[in-house]
């Protein structure tokens, strides 16, 4: 049996932005997430084209839902549109980094 998309995206909270040093679903960088049999499929974006540690969290969005019971593959979209910006936060996220939350997404 799948995992849920809830289960799924609880996991990806251990993936951290390591210049952030932040876990990405609160920072926002999943903008999207599927669960499908035994797959699963993540459009997700970086908070800048180029960003240096993209190749570190996409291998790490692909190693924690591979470990997830149930998944076998893991698909990563990465899109720039729309651009990430720190309004994407969580409530959670934007506390933490002191980040007025003015409630545009």
């Amino acid at each position: 049996m799948a995992p849920s998309r809830e289960a799924v995206l609880d996991a990806m909270h251990d993936v951290i932005d390591p210049e952030l040093g932040y876990n990405i679903v609160d920072i926002g960088l999943i903008y999207g997430l599927e669960v499908l049999d035994h797959s699963i499929q993540v459009t997700m974006t970086m908070t800048t084209p180029g960003c240096p540690a993209q190749d570190y969290i996409m291998a790490g969005v692909k190693d924690r839902g591979q470990r997830i019971p149930g998944i076998e593959n893991v698909d990563i979209a990465l899109v720039w549109d729309p651009p990430w910006s720190p309004q994407k936060m969580t409530p959670v996220a934007k506390e933490y980094f002191q980040i007025a939350d003015d409630g545009d997404d």
